[in-house]
C-alpha cells in the first residue's frame, strides 16, 4: 500500500516527465523547425514524420514512448523505496496514476503553455508497465490493425483509447480506483482527438502518406 503523499509524487514526477516536449526539442535542435508551425502544429509522432521525416518522427515516437516507460519504472522505484509507508492506495493505483501523469503531461505540457502532443506514444510506453506487456501489446496490435484498415492514425488511436478502461477491468478488476484513473486517462486521449473526430465524420481527415513538406536536417 501507499500513501497519498506517495502517490501524488509518483503523479507529479510522471507529469514532468511527460510534459517533455520531444517533438519541439528534436525539430529545432536536429532539424531547425518548430514542428508546431508545420503540418497539423501537433508535437506528437504523426506530424513529426510528416514535418521532419521518417528518421525524425520515429525518433520522436521512441522518446516519447521512453518517457512513458520511464515513468512507470520510476513509480516501481518509489513505491519500492518506501515499502514500508502505510497507505489506502494500492501499487496498482501508483502505477496508473504514473500513467495517468505522463499522459496529461505530453497533452497539457507547462513548457508549452499547457498545449502538447495528444498522448498515445507516452500512453504506450507508460502501459507497458502499469498494464503489462501482454495488454500493452493487445493495444498496439489493435492500433495497428485499425491503422492498416482504415490508413487513419487517428482512427487506430481512438480505437486503442476506447480499449484501455476495458483491459484495464481486464488488469486490475476490484480496484476500481485503478480502473478509473485508466479510464480518465482514456477519456482525456479521445478528448485530444476531438479535431480528428470531427475530421474523420467529414471525410477531411489526412490518411497515411499525406505530407506538408519535410524539414531539411
Amino acid at each position: 500500500m501507499i500513501s497519498a503523499s506517495i502517490a501524488a509524487v509518483i503523479f507529479v514526477v510522471s507529469f514532468l516527465l511527460g510534459s517533455i516536449p520531444n517533438g519541439v526539442i528534436v525539430g529545432k535542435v536536429f532539424y531547425h523547425t518548430d514542428i508546431r508551425t508545420v503540418g497539423s502544429g501537433n508535437i506528437g509522432t504523426t506530424n513529426a514524420i510528416r514535418a521532419l521525416g521518417k528518421k525524425g518522427g520515429y525518433a520522436v515516437f521512441l522518446l516519447d514512448f521512453a518517457k512513458g516507460v520511464l515513468s512507470g519504472a520510476i513509480a516501481l522505484a518509489i513505491m519500492g523505496a518506501t515499502a514500508s509507508v502505510e497507505g489506502a492506495l494500492t501499487c496498482a493505483d501508483g502505477l496508473c496514476l504514473a500513467f495517468l501523469g505522463a499522459g496529461l503531461g505530453h497533452i497539457f505540457s507547462p513548457w508549452l503553455g499547457f498545449k502538447g502532443g495528444k498522448g498515445i506514444a507516452a500512453c504506450v510506453g507508460a502501459m507497458f508497465v502499469t498494464f503489462g506487456p501482454l495488454a500493452a501489446l493487445i493495444e498496439l496490435a489493435l492500433f495497428v490493425v485499425v491503422v492498416a484498415a482504415t490508413k487513419y492514425v487517428s482512427a487506430g488511436s481512438i480505437a486503442a483509447a476506447v480499449l484501455c478502461p476495458f483491459m484495464a477491468l481486464w488488469v486490475f478488476w476490484g480496484d476500481w480506483t485503478a480502473v478509473v484513473v485508466c479510464a480518465i486517462m482514456a477519456a482525456v486521449v479521445i478528448w485530444a482527438h476531438r479535431a480528428n473526430i470531427a475530421r474523420l465524420r467529414a471525410g477531411t481527415e489526412r490518411r497515411i502518406g499525406s505530407s506538408h513538406g519535410k524539414a531539411k536536417a
